[in-house]
């Protein structure tokens, strides 16, 4: 790197979720590298820029609207489509301050904000897509405008200077919507290893000894918000099959699938082997998974690159997760995780056959996904020089 560069960050994320942990660990991994970063948006999730930079109270106030507005689905896409004059305005001023090198930008529905500006900046659009939008949200019947949304992303996608899809899988899907083969460049979750280091490792007896589990138990922690499709239903026919009595399952998060799946395992008989922890601050994250002996990733989309998979590696606890090909780019059955059948509750029970019967293998498991995650540099760190290598690939004239 000759020199730090200028980079002007802009999304459209309200929710304070995974979505915003992306935001957040990019950012800060960037900064760490001694490049300035400016985050434009409604709602920062790095507590600077544009709307953090003026009076704090009318911060905090715009902020908190935006947040907890509830429309119906078409007043929220005429919101979003009219949302990119107030985008533009924001990254005109925050990039006449700035001057930036280039223009980072999450991907959203019906935004071309960060196009057009940087466009008119004459600097490079650096593209972060985590799904392919229109095709998800018409697959959940949630677009309203699907013709003018489709245009718009087929627009942003081929202008884009670089495209950052988050798996393989994703980048094909992109390129069948509008995106330049030659710029889709692949860059995955991450996690910080170091979180994972002897202060939560410290932490993670008392932690697991709060959950008040049987001698002998295998505590398997799922990390997230609860859906009905991610099958968690599926652990819990595992758990009333014979030979799997030191099954425990640690759920760590809510959502809707909660409540029926406790209302299951009463039903089988299961409940005392259940740990509902709700949600878990995020500084206290490390240590509860590192007090699990096994990380469950039951169902996930095809193109996802899931926050969860990277945190269990960073702890060295071995993982299960669908045998799919997005998946398959980070693990390697038998190597550095456990992949199984997606749905199959027979699968699930001969990986988790596996792990409790062999729990040195379990641990072997673990640290191998440990190592792969620092050899392959699936961290924030390692992301954010990623980012940088593309930009540097484009101000030489690459692809």
């Amino acid at each position: 790197m000759s020199r730090p560069y200028r980079i002007l960050y802009h999304h459209r994320i309200r929710a304070d979720d995974g979505q915003a942990v992306h935001v957040r660990e990019l950012i800060g991994a960037l900064r760490g590298a001694g490049h300035e970063v400016v985050e434009c948006a409604l709602v920062p999730k790095t507590g600077t820029g544009p709307a953090a930079a003026g009076a704090a109270g009318a911060a905090a106030s715009r902020r908190s609207l935006w947040q907890r507005l509830s429309l119906p689905r078409a007043a929220v896409e005429v919101l979003e489509i009219l949302y990119d004059r107030r985008g533009r305005r924001m990254l005109r001023a925050a990039a006449a301050a700035l001057r930036p090198d280039f223009v980072y930008e999450r991907h959203a529905l019906h935004c071309r904000a960060g196009l057009d500006v940087a466009r008119e900046l004459g600097v490079p659009l650096l593209l972060e897509v985590n799904s392919p939008m229109v095709a998800e949200m018409q697959q959940l019947g949630r677009l309203c405008f699907r013709h003018r949304a489709a245009a718009t992303e087929r627009a942003v996608l081929g202008g884009a200077d670089a495209v950052l899809a988050v798996t393989r899988v994703l980048g094909d899907l992109l390129v069948a919507a509008g995106a330049r083969p030659e710029r889709v460049h692949v860059i995955g979750n991450a996690a910080e290893p170091e979180r994972y280091g002897p202060a939560a490792r410290a932490l993670a007896p008392a932690v697991r000894a709060r959950w008040q589990l049987p001698v002998g138990a295998f505590a398997l922690g799922f990390v997230g918000y609860m859906r009905p499709w991610h099958r968690l239903d599926l652990v819990l026919e595992v758990m009333a099959r014979p030979g799997f009595g030191a099954l425990v399952l640690v759920l760590m998060g809510r959502g809707p699938a909660l409540e029926p799946l406790q209302k299951r395992a009463r039903e089988l008989g299961l409940a005392g082997r259940v740990r509902a922890l709700g949600a878990v601050p995020a500084d206290l994250l490390p240590a509860h998974v590192l007090a699990c002996d096994g990380a469950l990733i039951p169902a996930i989309n095809a193109y996802a690159s899931p926050l969860k998979l990277f945190d269990s590696l960073a702890a060295g606890v071995p993982t299960l997760a669908p045998d799919q090909p997005n998946l398959r780019e980070n693990l390697r059955d038998g190597e550095n995780g456990l992949l199984f059948a997606p749905g199959s509750a027979d699968s699930l029970a001969a990986g988790l056959g596996r792990l409790l019967g062999d729990r040195e293998f379990a641990a072997r498991l673990g640290a191998a996904g440990r190592q792969s995650l620092l050899d392959q540099r699936w961290t924030w760190a390692g992301n954010a020089a990623r980012v940088i290598g593309v930009y540097e690939r484009l101000r030489g004239g690459g692809a």
